[in-house]
């Protein structure tokens, strides 16, 4: 897909220097005329004879012809050859999958290409190959994302979408390594777009682990000062939040679980949704029903923020109850999501530390793809 993109020219060769007489600088232009005008132009030749008259007589600053071959044509010429040499490299570092050249090539054709957006798409791919490029080849990714959405072109995918899914899939994980709260809008986007991301089990795991260990580590904290005691409206309103964000990871890890197909991953996945589950409902009561058709019902955005309690529907449960995650006292989960099964091919699992109690159970590390 590439190759109309990062055409190549050849090289040109220096010819080697002769005599400085009238004679040869007559044939010398005269061989350039012909083939920089010429039907077709033979550009290589043209350049050969231009350098050769260059090369071969001093400076001159009277004469005209120097100075129309030099500037007009060798000096444009010589840019645009050693461009496209670059480019033939960079091709060449994404069909070999060489991911740091990626980046040091891709660098050198955006410093005269700033808008060439395929250029900022494979430059955002590298950190996906390379997790050690991840930070910076995000970086990349979002601005291929603000090229693809002004209408520029989104090559080596075949869709807009593809590209748009797979940039803000780049920039979410790098932030999940270090503001996971700031990666979950980037998950949302991935997920939205029609590209084979939507499928995959990996993306809605991170999610569930961005809303872990971002807004939910933060909402745990502090809880953490309301443990053990009796509950107040303050307290409460803390709780309240949290759940929300409980609620949206449970929805990630239910479509994870949908989507996995490989037996090992998907019992990973349903040990931490049935400790998240359990803790959030008391039971698992209908938690295969909801894995079963989590897949039709829309991704769940960001949760607002609750600034005061929800006023209770007359007749309801009251917070607080059995049923509602409110009756037990916080920090007493059921289950412990860290003793379940890593996938086959992720390296042994190790526990997560055990912290003081939490208003909700700590999930294993997260797995990557194999």
């Amino acid at each position: 897909m590439l190759a109309g993109m990062l055409a190549a020219f050849t090289a040109p060769v220096l010819a080697q220097s002769k005599e400085c007489n009238d004679e040869n600088k007559a044939a010398w232009y005269d061989t350039f005329l012909k083939n920089y005008k010429g039907e077709p132009p033979q550009q290589k030749i043209a350049y050969d004879a231009a350098k050769l008259y260059l090369t071969s007589c001093p400076e001159d600053p009277n004469d005209k012809i120097a100075d129309f071959m030099k500037n007009k044509f060798v000096i444009p010429y010589e840019k645009l050859t050693t461009s496209n040499s670059v480019k033939k490299q960079f091709e060449d570092a994404y069909t070999n999958k060489k991911y740091a050249d990626q980046l040091r090539l891709g660098k050198e054709i955006i410093s005269t290409e700033p808008d060439n957006s395929s250029v900022y798409i494979i430059m955002g791919l590298a950190g996906t190959g390379d997790p050690s490029l991840l930070a910076e080849s995000s970086q990349f990714a979002k601005k291929a994302i603000e090229l693809i959405e002004t209408g520029k072109p989104f090559a080596p995918y075949d869709s807009k979408d593809k590209a748009l899914a797979a940039m803000n899939y780049t920039v979410a994980e790098a932030n999940l390594k270090t503001n996971p709260a700031d990666a979950i809008p980037f998950f949302l986007k991935a997920a939205k777009y029609d590209s084979d991301l939507k499928k995959s089990y990996q993306l809605y795991y991170d999610l569930a682990t961005a809303y872990e260990k971002g807004p939910g580590a933060v909402l745990t904290e502090k809880y953490r000062p309301f443990v053990g005691k009796d509950e107040t409206d303050e307290s409460k309103l803390v709780k309240a939040n949290l759940n929300q964000i409980v609620d949206r990871q449970i929805d990630a890890l239910a479509r994870a679980a949908a989507l996995a197909t490989d037996a090992n991953t998907k019992k990973a996945i349903m040990d931490d949704l049935t400790a998240l589950y359990k803790y959030r409902n008391n039971s698992d009561a209908g938690l295969n029903e909801l894995v079963a058709g989590i897949l039709n019902k829309p991704l769940p955005e960001i949760p607002t923020p609750l600034t005061s309690l929800p006023t209770p529907a007359p007749g309801s449960t009251p917070a607080g109850t059995p049923g509602n995650n409110g009756g037990a006292p916080a920090g007493t989960p059921t289950g412990n999501p860290s003793s379940s099964t890593k996938p086959a091919g992720t390296g042994s699992a190790k526990p997560a530390p055990s912290p003081t109690p939490s208003p909700t159970p700590n999930r294993k590390p997260n797995f990557r793809r194999g």
